[in-house]
């Protein structure tokens, strides 16, 4: 929802998460240290709302592809408590990971309409994806997981058992 820069290289902000039943605003502060630019940075950050808190740290490294092309990896870990907790691993995995590639490719599009704009030598015209719309494609992406779980597929073949014995019963 917001991030303002509060420091060098240190930020404030709030953000809207919707994990399963759980779904608040979490404040919190992000920190960028390590930095060799252009190469790699490590990211700590800590919030807190409603739903309970979230800290973390990350360490990012861009590699120099060729042709316009940067590879990015990166590695972190992260510790939640309060009722976010409750949701479930494996939820929260989903949902992280969908979130952290909808940021990526709304990065890589806001990139592109940059060099665009400066190869043709114009004002860049690039509008982000609206919350709504990020909300829906990581809800897209949980309803992915879900259908190619295990579990779910266990629970679809029990249900499909029951319909058949309620069949032969009637």
């Amino acid at each position: 929802q917001s991030l303002r820069l509060v420091g060098e290289n240190e930020y404030e902000g709030e953000i809207n998460i919707h994990i399963g039943p759980i779904a608040g605003v979490f404040s919190g502060r992000l920190v960028i240290s390590k930095e060799v630019p252009p190469e790699s940075c490590t990211l700590a950050v800590e919030g807190k709302g409603k739903p309970g808190f979230a800290s973390g740290t990350g360490n990012v490294q861009l590699l120099d592809q060729g042709d316009n092309k940067t590879l990015m990896m990166y590695i972190g870990e992260v510790q939640i408590g309060g009722r976010l907790a409750g949701v479930g691993q494996r939820m929260i995995d989903t949902v992280s990971k969908s979130m952290i590639r909808q940021g990526l490719a709304t990065l890589n599009d806001a990139i592109k309409a940059r060099v665009t704009a400066k190869a043709e030598a114009r004002e860049v015209e690039y509008t982000p994806p609206s919350e709504t719309k990020f909300a829906a494609a990581v809800a897209k992406d949980m309803a992915g997981g879900l259908l190619s779980s295990k579990l779910f597929l266990w629970f679809a073949l029990g249900a499909a058992a029951l319909i058949v014995i309620v069949i032969i019963w009637l």
